[in-house]
């Protein structure tokens, strides 16, 4: 969706290819295919928000089933958390619309209350911060409350730490186990099958 929407707004042919996508906000991805297209920056600046729209408008045409890429342990866990009126949110570096598409075509929609996506913040510690603020607003969120961000990247544990709150490492994106035990998660798990809920309370 990505590409598509460079191309369809500014003409220039991108790729993904040689970039490492985990961790990253999907701006982030758009301002380095173009910059390695050879876009510069203020054209980039001038393009982005039309760029955001048009990719998540293609994305919304997909159907594609994720079910079967759900990592072990998540339905359940969300499940479990659900059931203990925990409310959960959905910090991702997708835009908008691509994030929660994604979750309706991994059958894990429902699970989720609010988000903080791409768009909306220059960091993945800027998403977390929209989250807890959004959480707060609607009651959910006390001084008191224990907040936990569970994710399979280095970015998770740095934004974790850089708004206070737990850090919940897992072991089932790209990233080795090893290297996230390397910036010191809270609780680091080799997937969501092994998390208990005591974590989170």
């Amino acid at each position: 969706a990505l590409v598509h929407a460079v191309r369809i707004v500014t003409g220039l042919d991108t790729s993904l290819d040689g970039i490492a996508t985990s961790g990253m906000l999907d701006r982030d991805l758009i301002r380095l295919m173009m910059t390695a297209a050879g876009a510069e920056r203020s054209a980039i600046d001038d393009a982005m928000p039309r760029i955001v729209r048009e990719a998540q408008a293609a994305y919304c045409k997909f159907r594609p089933d994720l079910r079967r890429k759900v990592c072990p342990g998540v339905r359940s866990a969300l499940s479990i958390l659900n059931r203990r009126g925990i409310p959960l949110g959905l910090v991702t570096g997708n835009l908008t619309s691509i994030g929660w598409k994604k979750m309706e075509h991994s059958g894990l929609l429902s699970y989720f209350r609010f988000g903080a996506f791409a768009e909306q913040a220059s960091t993945r510690a800027g998403l977390v911060g929209i989250a807890m603020r959004h959480a707060r607003r609607a009651g959910w969120l006390r001084r008191d409350t224990p907040v936990s961000l569970v994710g399979d990247h280095p970015n998770d544990i740095r934004a974790a730490k850089l708004n206070g709150i737990r850090s919940v490492a897992v072991a089932t994106g790209v990233v080795r186990k090893a290297e996230l035990a390397a910036h010191a998660p809270d609780v680091l798990l080799p997937d969501l099958r092994c998390l208990r809920i005591a974590t989170f309370l």
